[in-house]
């Protein structure tokens, strides 16, 4: 894979983990249990740790990471958020399931990519984050009312 498809890539995802940090912004703000509360400030914790990595890689290969603003695709993922989390925390994490499988299927996609190794083991780690992420989701899910 070339220098220009590597940082595309990485674009890609940096801004998928920008688009989940925003989204989650909104399920926490309606959560109203403690635990799955603090699951998803985790949760939120670890898509900033992708952005953190992923743009500290595009630096290295001298390109400019994207903003860490959603863009219109990200708009829509938050609004969607917004609005099924307003119906409390079933609807906040039905919504982050949904949001989260985008997610992990995005970056399943890319840890089957030739990155360079270094990069590669970023990817296949944020991955696994992303897998941890989504079944908690659905195991907390039926636990709400």
């Amino acid at each position: 894979m070339n220098r220009d498809d590597i940082l595309n890539h990485l674009g890609k995802l940096i801004q998928l983990d920008v688009d989940a940090t925003h989204a989650y912004d909104q399920a926490i703000r309606n959560v109203n249990e403690v635990v799955i509360k603090d699951k998803l400030i985790q949760f939120q914790a670890d898509h900033r740790k992708h952005i953190d990595l992923l743009s500290a890689k595009m630096l290295e290969l001298g390109g400019t990471p994207p903003e860490l603003t959603s863009d219109f695709k990200g708009f829509l993922i938050s609004g969607f958020t917004a609005l099924r989390s307003l119906t409390g925390s079933k609807g906040a994490l039905e919504a982050m399931e949904t949001n989260e499988r985008l997610t992990t299927s995005r970056y399943e996609e890319a840890s089957k990519l030739d990155f360079p190794v270094d990069i590669s083991a970023i990817v296949r780690s944020n991955y696994a984050d992303e897998q941890r992420h989504l079944s908690f989701i659905r195991e907390a899910i039926p636990t709400l009312k």
